[in-house]
């Protein structure tokens, strides 16, 4: 592995954290927009 591999690798992983930060971001918002919609009906 080439010095440039390991550079690719690190920024994809830090880009892969950064969705799957967003993604439980988005989880958490949708189940509370649910519980909101639920109580109102």
């Amino acid at each position: 592995m080439e010095s440039s591999d390991v550079k690719r690798l690190k920024d994809l992983e830090s880009e892969h954290a950064e969705l799957k930060k967003m993604y439980a971001e988005l989880c958490i918002e949708n189940r509370a927009m649910k519980n909101l919609i639920e109580k109102k009906l």
